[in-house]
């Protein structure tokens, strides 16, 4: 059984810093990419990052420099740690799971998520 369970969400103000935790369970976790995506109200959910099991990552550009993807497969968890926010960034954020090789921009490519975890910037 599939689980991924995000946390580390809250309200902060414009500039602060967040570090969000996907825990996952069910699976061999090291042999799987995963990544991170968001959606706002009333937007589509969009690609943020990703990070394949060999520890390739790439970011969406609006957020190069400021977010980074990290994984621990000794404690089954992916990271993103969120800097510099901006009232833009505010979103829901969701993990999910990749596949062995790639990381597509799609979300219709990865087959589990978690409840994901409201993350609010203001300004």
């Amino acid at each position: 059984q599939v689980q991924l369970v995000e946390s580390g969400g809250g309200l902060v103000q414009a500039g602060a810093s967040l570090r969000l935790s996907c825990a996952a369970s069910g699976y061999i976790f090291s042999n799987y990419a995963m990544a991170w995506f968001r959606q706002a109200p009333g937007k589509e959910r969009e690609f943020v990052t990703g990070i394949t099991r060999s520890s390739t990552t790439r970011y969406v550009d609006s957020v190069k420099g400021r977010f980074t993807i990290s994984r621990d497969n000794t404690k089954n968890t992916a990271f993103l740690q969120m800097n510099s926010l901006k009232p833009e960034d505010t979103a829901v954020y969701y993990c999910a799971r990749g596949g062995r090789v790639t990381l597509p921009s799609n979300s219709y490519e990865y087959d589990y998520w978690g409840q994901g975890t409201q993350v609010t910037v203001s300004s």
